[in-house]
């Protein structure tokens, strides 16, 4: 059965939109577009690996642990509302910038539903938190600033109607509350994997959209390789840059060479079907891939480095 998802909105919404997509302009809006970047899968697993491998790994557990919780449960959210997007609705509004490029923006189960906007849960919970961990003024500016701009961003390109952004923001402050709480309550990690676990898993109930089970497979590996890590692994931050690139390059191309791989068994229209088993193989595939990246790639760490190192030496 085709999706065709609901409507519903404050008429100063879409007033407010499309005035601001008819007076900024093109240098104005192509400017403001570009925060929605920010707020994008690339940018964020690019950061998450620079805290894990490279940074401060503790740090890059909490912020990656916020910023999952937030995803999930934005996306369970976003399946009960099952919003359609503004520009679906609303001539007087265009889609600038789309969120699934390869599908027809019409597609909602391709493009994603609306509320509340996945951007703005995103940047408040890896931003925000970041900058709690970080407790510097210039990160704490822009863990306010970068948030902002990219919910305006999504107003902008006709992505989102202002309240998306508006409960968007307000969800990331609440997973950034909820898994602090969450963390100095529970001391051993494992429990608080399985509760925050247990909030997203009534969505495997009633969830249809591809983010949830992203969402899903990328937590459910993330804890798995944390705990496998911790007990197995014990890998050190670096403070040497060549080494801390090299981490972060090495982490991109097994994410990238892992996504091709486990696609290879089975065909495009399967995994663009939207059916369970798509759906499941999906969850699947994340969960493999959060495993390894934040498990098993890190005992490559030692090995190499030390090799690099005696090979450094013998230059000298």
């Amino acid at each position: 059965m085709e999706l065709t998802g609901n409507t519903f909105f404050f008429q100063w919404e879409v007033a407010l939109e499309s005035w601001l997509q008819a007076n900024l302009g093109d240098a104005g809006t192509k400017l403001l577009s570009f925060f929605s970047a920010f707020g994008e899968e690339i940018i964020l697993i690019l950061l998450l690996g620079v805290l894990y491998w490279w940074y401060d790994k503790e740090v890059g557990r909490r912020v990656g642990l916020t910023a999952l919780a937030g995803m999930v449960w934005n996306a369970e959210i976003k399946n009960i509302f099952i919003r359609r997007r503004p520009y679906m609705d609303h001539k007087e509004i265009s889609l600038l910038r789309k969120i699934a490029p390869e599908a027809d923006e019409m597609d909602i189960a391709a493009q994603g539903f609306s509320f509340p906007s996945g951007h703005s849960t995103n940047a408040v919970t890896v931003y925000g938190s970041l900058g709690l961990a970080l407790n510097k003024k210039w990160m704490t500016v822009l863990a306010v600033a970068l948030p902002l701009l990219v919910g305006f961003s999504r107003v902008v390109v006709g992505a989102h109607y202002p309240t998306d952004v508006l409960v968007g923001w307000l969800l990331g402050v609440l997973a950034m509350a909820a898994v602090d709480f969450l963390s100095r309550k529970m001391k051993n990690e494992a429990v608080l994997f399985g509760l925050i676990l247990a909030t997203a898993l009534p969505g495997l109930l009633y969830c249809r959209s591809e983010d949830y089970f992203t969402a899903m497979g990328l937590m459910m590996g993330f804890m798995a390789g944390n705990l496998f890590e911790a007990r197995k692994v014990h890998f050190e931050n670096t403070r040497n840059v060549l080494f801390g690139i090299l981490r972060v390059l090495g982490g991109f191309a097994i994410y990238f060479l892992l996504n091709k791989l486990l696609k290879m068994p089975f065909s495009a229209e399967f995994l663009d079907s939207g059916t369970t088993g798509a759906l499941l193989v999906r969850l699947a595939r994340y969960a493999v891939i959060a495993f390894v990246e934040f498990g098993i790639y890190p005992m490559a760490f030692a090995p190499v480095e030390g090799l690099l190192s005696r090979k450094g030496g013998g230059k000298k």
